[in-house]
């Protein structure tokens, strides 16, 4: 192993696997590790997997083999994450030039597992049953992102969905207390941060151990850290969203209008097929509540299609969903088995054909509800944070408060900086962002 200590990471998957790359580097760095910009560089090659799709996992498999030739150079290699936990001492056996196998409920044993990798040891596994009570809450997080600070609030999941894998790979659900929460929310402004995203399997699911705080009390209370101007949370479950959530939303202005709900089906057959515990009735309540609050919230999901047993009519359903609510965004995938999952036992007659093509035909139909939705902005001034620049096009990008990305000029001789704020008039519109001038 290189004896500088250099290490690279690669994440691949959603926000909460970013911000555990965030809690690893930090520590790694803590333990005297300097991180690097490609493979080839490091003498520690670390992956941090995403196991919700498919073609997620199957791309880590591949990246392993693609640099698999590294290991005759000394390197050594790490995997991390859901698919670590999923596969377990398996991947030693798919990729025999892995050192290192570790679930995220055990990040908090790196600075062990360096010391025995560091030692020579060639198999070292981190992984915790489904019933741990542990989290990974560090102070030694190196925030990568430079303008949104992440906290995560809830870990794992006990919802067992029978198409999703994250219980089996996250762990029950474990809550931090409000106080560690405000602490980190306190030392995220203290770095310069303005806007803070509060992350979690289930994010609304969070059950403050010290019993101090509901979620919609926690989101006031991180909303109203001196410093903060714009507070996000993602990903909410239907089943745990209340009404108080969107009450908070319309009374404390640094709470971004903005909520992700995913409904994964607009069939009520199909959603108790997927165990998702509730009937698209109850979850249309839940969109009333925010469609009637004072401030616009824009609404954003998540939809699978062909799952198992899924008809041309409970597709229609969905459809007529989509018609419905008018989201402003949706993420639509088709259904993939995942392992130990209980969907693994119904008969998926859909052929994978038919599912592309109900795909397709949702995306379309989505693409043009949000040409609407989009163009009902022009004209408007609002206010953008600041994510980067695009060069090419001498434009500045960044996102409106309602989660839209806005691509805009600016008169000013030096480029705002990521993490700034403008006030942009959106002049132009697409389906998938605004276009606007800073004013």
């Amino acid at each position: 192993m290189a004896t500088d200590k250099t290490f690279y990471l690669e994440t691949f998957g959603c926000q909460m696997n970013a911000h555990d790359s965030e809690k690893v580097i930090g520590t790694l760095e803590h333990e005297g590790y300097r991180q690097v910009t490609s493979e080839e560089d490091a003498g520690l090659i670390l992956y941090n997997t995403c196991s919700i799709r498919d073609k997620a996992e199957q791309k880590v498999f591949n990246r392993l083999n693609d640099y698999k030739k590294l290991y005759k150079a000394g390197k050594r290699f790490g995997v991390l994450g859901c698919v670590a936990q999923q596969e377990g001492e398996k991947i030693f056996e798919r990729a025999p030039y892995v050192s290192l196998v570790s679930g995220s409920a055990s990040y908090r044993k790196l600075p062990e597992m360096l010391s025995r990798l560091e030692a020579g040891e060639s198999r070292i596994t981190g992984l915790d049953d489904r019933q741990t009570d542990e989290a990974f809450e560090t102070e030694f997080t190196s925030r990568q992102n430079p303008y949104r600070g992440y906290i995560t609030i809830i870990e794992g999941c006990d919802k067992f969905c029978a198409y999703c894998v994250v219980p089996y790979t996250r762990g029950k659900e474990r809550s931090r207390t409000s106080t560690s929460v405000l602490e980190e929310a306190r030392r995220i402004t203290d770095a310069g941060y303005t806007e803070i995203q509060l992350l979690g399997q289930n994010v609304n699911s969070y059950s403050d151990p010290e019993g101090k705080r509901s979620f919609a009390e926690l989101l006031a209370a991180v909303g109203e850290v001196p410093g903060i101007r714009r507070v996000r949370f993602t990903t909410s479950h239907p089943r745990d969203f209340t009404r108080d959530i969107v009450d908070v939303i319309d009374a404390v202005p640094t709470l971004c209008d903005h909520v992700h709900l995913p409904v994964q089906s607009g069939s009520s057959r199909v959603l108790k097929m997927m165990a998702r515990e509730y009937t698209c009735e109850w979850y249309l309540e839940r969109v009333e509540w925010v469609k009637a609050a004072r401030r616009p919230i824009s609404l954003s999901t998540d939809i699978i299609v062909g799952f198992p047993g899924e008809t041309a009519d409970d597709f229609i359903q969905t459809m007529d969903l989509l018609g419905q609510v008018q989201y402003d965004c949706v993420f639509g995938f088709k259904y993939s088995a995942r392992p130990n999952t209980p969907a693994l036992t119904m008969i998926d007659s859909i052929p994978e054909a038919e599912k592309a093509a109900r795909l397709q035909v949702l995306l379309d139909r989505q693409r043009e509800i949000q040409r609407v939705n989009y163009a009902s902005h022009l004209g408007q001034v609002m206010e953008v944070m600041v994510e980067g620049h695009n060069p090419a096009r001498g434009q500045v990008t960044g996102r409106s408060s309602q989660n839209k990305p806005v691509n805009f000029t600016s008169k000013q001789p030096i480029a705002p900086a990521p993490g700034s704020y403008a006030q942009v008039k959106i002049t132009g519109t697409h389906p998938n962002s605004l276009v606007g001038e800073a004013v």
